[in-house]
């Protein structure tokens, strides 16, 4: 630990966890680069790299005086960190003593790869609930013999659209317990649930085992890594999506999710209780909308940022930093914000709210906007016809701000891939005095452009609206990711083993392996607060 890092004000590891067993709010900010993170963490860290937490804090942390702990590995980052922090009003930072060292060191569980929480606990609803499934082979041989049954991938529709099983479709999580009597109307239909690993088709499964669908239900075991090892093939770019819920479909659906959400403890909320909740200096409340991503955009309640019901409990840490917030939840159905409401509550969750209605409350339409703590800084900008033209002659740097994979998909020809806080170092290596940073939206280039500030002898613009408006004026884009367009290492974003096409199957059985140890690790760690509802709904028709 350097000079710098003595003098900061520090939290120790025992004091985290005793505020984690408290149920006080804390959040623990691992500000490393994403690939550093998936090797090694304490459970509930949160990542947020050093070089996005501009773009990414002010959602995550909606309270500046939210205990908030930050720690690397050694990096030098923290230091760096808990000054951005406190210029951008956050009054309770500290850093970890000792770093995910000192963590270890007295005695914290260390975890791997991301979303661990909500990974952790599907391994625990399965091992209490003994949600039912099917392996691979046996759920091929029944499509082959034609059985009655429905396969719902239970993932985002990009990720089903990728790959999925023969003759699933769409229904990602949070839409499971909506639409599955109108997918599956006889109850003799066999309903299967799957993802690309485990913990999205238990959550499904269970989902539908407790709202109480008399049909026979599985998830499929080990999803479609399971499919793979088989040796059994997928299909690839499917669109099939699940249809209008009925009426009748709609009332059962919303009779069987109140119970649930009262039988774990959630709360209906009014929008004058909501305000409330708003207005109370000691709580960091999150506004979540859980409908799909195409009915936020066509609109929403002001001030609710989306988060599709299935990829909330999936991955809760990408948009609630502090453990033991209140989260206030939004539908227009009754049903999809109390199915996920209850998970949470599972979750360790004690404060989350379902909001009864949006009358009076102001509605947005579009994508949901960044929160941004200040404005973007003022800089020169060069619109999309400008850099192409210049592009043209070789004499400009254009300095590419977006993650590994977004490079990956695609960029503006001749871009370099750099993360943020290698920014300046790697401009050692160049003698051009023109650069150009961009990003996906601009936003990114334009939080960067401010850490070239002393570049006196450059000239430093941003690319107005980003690789967006450049695809957007008609420029193609050029894809991959060799070793002549990386200036810093990819490693800014964890390779999942479950998700695209390339994975070795060593990699895949090595991910399933880890998943079936979590439990385990959950015992030692002694920090989840986990509370797996036990009662099973006897359904009435």
């Amino acid at each position: 630990m350097n000079n710098i890092t003595n003098l900061l004000p520090v939290t120790s590891s025992a004091a985290v966890r005793q505020r984690l067993k408290d149920g006080a709010e804390i959040a623990l900010l691992d500000v490393r680069e994403e690939g550093a993170f998936a090797l090694a963490h304490p459970l509930f860290a949160v990542n947020v790299p050093f070089g996005r937490i501009e773009e990414r804090i002010g959602a995550l942390i909606p309270r500046k005086d939210a205990p908030v702990v930050v720690y690397d590995d050694g990096e030098g980052r923290t230091a760096q960190a808990i000054h951005l922090l406190q210029s951008l009003g956050y009054l309770n930072v500290t850093a970890l003593e000792g770093g995910l060292e000192g963590w270890k060191l007295s005695g914290g569980e260390i975890f791997i790869d991301v979303n661990v929480p909500s990974k952790a606990f599907g391994e625990l609803v399965e091992h209490v609930r003994h949600t039912p499934s099917l392996p691979a082979r046996e759920v091929h041989e029944r499509i082959e013999r034609g059985d009655d049954l429905v396969i719902l991938d239970a993932r985002r529709f990009v990720e089903y659209n990728v790959m999925s099983i023969p003759g699933g479709r769409s229904v990602p999580g949070g839409e499971l317990a909506l639409r599955v009597r109108d997918i599956a109307p006889s109850p003799q239909t066999t309903v299967i649930v799957n993802c690309a690993g485990r913990t999205r088709s238990i959550i499904g499964t269970q989902s539908l085992v407790n709202v109480g669908i008399p049909n026979p239900v599985f998830a499929l075991r080990n999803g479609t890594i399971g499919w793979t090892l088989e040796g059994l093939s997928l299909e690839h770019g499917a669109a099939r999506k699940g249809g209008d819920v009925s009426e009748p479909n709609l009332k059962f659906s919303r009779a069987r999710a109140i119970h649930l959400s009262e039988r774990t403890g959630v709360r209906s909320v009014s929008a004058s209780v909501l305000e409330h909740l708003l207005a109370d200096p000691a709580r960091s409340v999150y506004r979540l909308d859980v409908r799909s991503p195409e009915e936020y955009v066509q609109g929403h309640l002001a001030g609710f940022r989306s988060a599709p019901g299935g990829q909330l409990v999936q991955a809760t840490d990408e948009w609630v930093a502090v453990r033991h917030g209140t989260i206030v939840l939004a539908d227009d159905d009754g049903v999809r914000g109390r199915m996920t409401a209850h998970w949470l509550r599972q979750l360790g969750w004690d404060e989350v709210y379902v909001l009864e209605g949006w009358e009076g409350l102001p509605v947005e339409t579009g994508l949901e906007s960044p929160v941004l703590l200040r404005p973007l800084p003022d800089v020169a900008t060069i619109s999309p016809a400008q850099l192409h033209e210049r592009a043209e002659g070789g004499d400009i740097l254009v300095l590419d701000l977006a993650t590994s994979p977004e490079f990956r998909r695609g960029h503006i020809p001749g871009a370099r891939f750099v993360i943020r806080p290698d920014l300046v170092s790697r401009l050692a290596f160049f003698t051009v005095e023109d650069i150009v940073l961009v990003s996906p939206d601009g936003i990114a280039a334009h939080l960067a452009a401010q850490d070239l500030a002393g570049e006196k002898n450059r000239r430093v613009r941003v690319l107005k609206g980003g690789t967006q408006a450049w695809q957007a004026a008609g420029y193609a884009l050029e894809s991959g990711l060799d070793a002549g367009k990386v200036l810093s290492a990819p490693d800014d974003v964890y390779k999942r083993p479950y998700e695209g096409t390339d994975n070795a199957s060593e990699a895949m059985q090595s991910y399933l392996d880890w998943e079936f140890g979590l439990v385990a690790q959950l015992e030692k760690d002694g920090t989840h607060g986990f509370r797996v509802l036990e009662e099973e709904i006897q359904a009435t028709f």
